[in-house]
């Protein structure tokens, strides 16, 4: 909740904004909610927010999942979104003075309700904290900067730079001078950041032809760092937008360019706020038992990692997305990098999930694996050098109704999300598997149409 004087005086700080966007975030990380006229705004802030509990349960074309069970055949009620402290900013991208506040749904009793995504993180951090430990974590995400999209046969297109000349199929990768091509674009983005005090770090260029990445920095709040990504992403579109760019997170937008990831880095404090990756002349432990849960359990959670038709074109050799559940130290090959080249900074960097996937849900499948391999002592077996991947590391589902139905059978996503989430997401996921296979592509009429 928000405190009435903090909202009060939000307003007369900013005389001028008109409309409040509230909105929570779906399965499919997707924000969905309502604009408030400012008459309104400090009541919602205050007091709540009704939005219907089926919001969290739709396709990513935004329809209705009957078969999740929170629409058809319940009467479609509301339940009451309450805002998260601290989201309640102003935007900058709009024609209109606007503010935004982020929101999460609560049950009648208080409790968080199952299908809000934030929901399922909140309940693997309750662990943690049982244990008295404490996730330390930082997300960073890429992303493609491309001309505004114009149709579904044409939808991406690099951005011209300041000299007027398309990019070509040059990397140019970390290139300072492509940054300054854009300068106007990260400049507000960086500022829109501050403004709505989502820690932004650093900026550089990435592989493929207008693609970016913007890191944000370690926090002790898991849930904070989710909250972040799914801001972050919100600012980046909106502020292309105002300048007249698309900005996709689409995991693999040009089939023969680099994916977009988010990768997550992650360490743990105990209680007394020691990093309990860290070890002597070994490596701890600890750390060792958190990579073996995660590659033990990370070809069941691909559903999540890789959540869209298009997300397992991401996931291929020699592309720095993994196709196998391995580790290595400092090795980008990896599945998952363990970095221990500053000792008080040891981290684990998850490289699984692509950049269109639900940042909540994410964090919840990376920190409840890692803590069931500290709790169950799982050994990671051998360490990858290069991109040599041994035998004994399982290649990773890299199509989409495999990975889907072994995320619905899975015990590790039956306990770590819950099983009505579980049945939720495999649901909504499943409307969008049994679409695609309804749209014959343009690929296929190029082959067949007349050859056959």
């Amino acid at each position: 909740m928000i405190d009435e004087h903090e909202a009060i005086e939000f307003f007369r700080n900013n005389p001028d904004i008109e409309v409040l966007e509230a909105f929570v975030i779906d399965v499919n990380g997707v924000p969905r909610g309502k604009w408030i006229p400012r008459e309104r705004a400090v009541e919602v802030l205050t007091k709540g927010m009704a939005i219907p509990r089926s919001v969290y349960a739709l396709d990513v074309w935004g329809r209705d999942v009957n078969a999740a069970g929170l629409a058809e055949g319940t009467g479609d009620p509301d339940g009451m979104c309450f805002p998260v402290p601290g989201s309640l900013a102003r935007i900058s991208w709009l024609k209109r003075p606007t503010a935004q506040v982020l929101l999460y749904m609560r049950n009648t009793d208080g409790t968080g309700f199952y299908g809000d995504p934030r929901q399922v993180l909140v309940t693997v951090l309750e662990r943690y904290r049982q244990r008295g430990l404490t996730p330390v974590v930082a997300t960073e995400l890429e992303f493609y900067l491309i001309d505004p999209v114009r149709s579904a046969l044409d939808p991406v297109r690099p951005p011209n730079t300041r000299e007027g000349r398309w990019h070509t199929g040059q990397t140019q990768v970390l290139s300072i001078a492509e940054l300054q091509d854009f300068e106007d674009v990260f400049h507000e983005i960086s500022t829109t950041c501050r403004a709505q005090a989502v820690p932004a770090d650093t900026t550089l260029r990435e592989n493929g032809p207008g693609q970016y990445e913007i890191n944000l920095k370690h926090v002790p709040d898991a849930l904070k760092a989710a909250d972040y990504a799914v801001l972050l992403k919100r600012i980046v579109k909106g502020v292309a937008r105002k300048h007249d760019l698309d900005a996709t997170f689409m995991a693999k937008p040009y089939g023969t360019q680099a994916g977009s990831g988010m990768h997550v880095h992650f360490s743990i404090l105990d209680e007394k706020g020691r990093n309990i990756f860290v070890g002597g002349d070994q490596p701890a432990e600890t750390l060792l038992h958190s990579v073996g849960g995660l590659l033990q359990n990370m070809g069941d959670s691909m559903a999540v990692f890789a959540p869209h038709a298009n997300s397992y074109r991401r996931l291929r050799p020699s592309e720095h997305a993994p196709t196998y559940a391995s580790w290595g130290y400092d090795n980008r090959s990896a599945a998952v990098r363990v970095i221990t080249t500053s000792k008080p900074a040891t981290r684990i960097e998850h490289r699984v999930a692509g950049a269109d996937s639900n940042p909540y849900l994410v964090l919840a499948l990376i920190l409840d694996a890692a803590l069931m391999g500290m709790n169950m002592k799982v050994k990671p077996g051998g360490e990858i050098t290069g991109d040599d991947h041994a035998l004994d590391h399982e290649p990773l589902p890299t199509n989409w109704d495999y990975a889907l139905q072994r995320f619905s059978k899975s015990g590790f996503a039956y306990s770590a999300l819950g099983p009505a989430f579980r049945s939720l997401y495999a649901s909504c996921k499943q409307q969008e598997l049994s679409e695609f296979s309804l749209r014959v592509t343009d690929v296929e009429y190029d082959a067949y149409i007349r050859t056959v």
